[in-house]
């Protein structure tokens, strides 16, 4: 029998045909994941709880650096609550924290041995209608509880923020609900956390006891120049321009405080409060949102006027201002959270 015939050497089999070529092995292709797209609304709730979180935390890390006082201590006969909300605001020549140096930067001269009331204002936040800024002359006469009579400025010398409000409340029968204070240093330092205050003088302001220097015209004002500008008596009306001058200026921080380009800014909103939490001394019961709050009260146009008095008149602590019916009638409307009518506004001076 013959031998079976070989195949062919080009690797084809028996019947001539050739083997089809190894298949590489088939790979699975993966389809790529579809990122999921965040909803538009959804990114808003993130990003308004992130701020809230934000927002609260920096609250209360800042409350918590506010100097707390025993400003509003109960006394035996204190008056009971009158409507709507009253802050007693008091700028004092306190010049604790400043160096020689920054003294004599913001011109306030040497330690006096004491600090007294530089500037009073009260504030009245009524239930509805527009707050009130009211300037309370130092050269107020007034009784001063344990301690006779004197101009009220004296009686925070004599006794601090507490003898301060009890001597006002008693005499003015307005309670007062919050107080803030703040010396010559934080001041300055406020001013130069917002970036400057800008205010347009009428004329030329030259004090070279306060460290003033201003042309006429709006400008931009540091916070040496601020601390100045709201201090000095050397223009025509003396005390009647520094109420005005203060009043305007006090308008115009906290204009500029709750202004978007503020609240919008992140790093201009924290060193305001920054700067706010660690110049300011309050009452044990206020907090950073109060003073928020007294902040967006106040800006716009509120009704602005200095205390209505029964004139000058001569006491044991020398030139003083008479308590009047007229200042008895404007305080007794305060305190029932009622209007005042035009003839108990003080007018502003013509020039400053």
């Amino acid at each position: 029998m013959p031998p079976p015939p070989r195949p062919p050497r080009d690797g084809r089999d028996r019947k001539g045909r050739r083997p089809e070529p190894p298949q590489p092995p088939k790979q699975k292709v993966r389809k790529p994941r579809r990122k999921r797209k965040l909803h538009p609304f959804r990114m808003l709730a993130i990003l308004v709880v992130l701020l809230l979180v934000g927002t609260v935390a920096g609250a209360v890390y800042f409350d918590g650096k506010l100097k707390r006082i025993d400003a509003l201590k109960a006394y035996s006969d204190r008056i009971s609550d009158t409507p709507g909300t009253n802050w007693l605001l008091v700028g004092s020549d306190a010049r604790e924290g400043l160096t020689p140096a920054q003294q004599q930067e913001l011109a306030t001269g040497g330690d006096m041995g004491g600090a007294r009331t530089d500037t009073i204002m009260l504030v009245h936040i009524p239930k509805s209608g527009d707050p009130v800024l009211v300037s309370i002359p130092r050269d107020l006469y007034v009784k001063v509880p344990g301690e006779g009579s004197h101009k009220i400025n004296a009686a925070y010398f004599l006794g601090g923020p507490n003898l301060l409000v009890q001597s006002f409340e008693s005499k003015a029968g307005v309670k007062i609900d919050h107080y803030a204070e703040i010396g010559f240093g934080g001041f300055a330092n406020m001013v130069d956390a917002l970036g400057g205050i800008e205010m347009c003088p009428k004329t030329a302001m030259v004090d070279p006891k306060a460290g003033l220097n201003l042309k006429p015209g709006c400008q931009e004002l540091n916070g040496a120049q601020a601390l100045g500008y709201v201090r000095t008596r050397a223009t025509p009306n003396a005390d009647l321009d520094r109420v005005v001058h203060q009043r305007e200026f006090m308008n115009a921080l906290f204009n500029k405080a709750t202004s978007p380009t503020t609240l919008l800014n992140p790093f201009a909103l924290w060193g305001l409060a920054d700067a706010t939490a660690s110049s300011l001394s309050v009452d044990k019961d206020t907090h950073i949102w109060d003073l928020a709050r007294l902040a967006w009260a106040l800006k716009g146009s509120p009704v602005t006027t200095t205390t209505p008095t029964d004139g000058s008149t001569t006491t044991a602590d020398g030139d003083s201002l008479a308590w009047g019916e007229n200042t008895t009638e404007f305080f007794g409307l305060l305190a029932a959270d009622q209007p005042i009518p035009k003839r108990l506004l003080s007018a502003p001076p013509a020039t400053g």
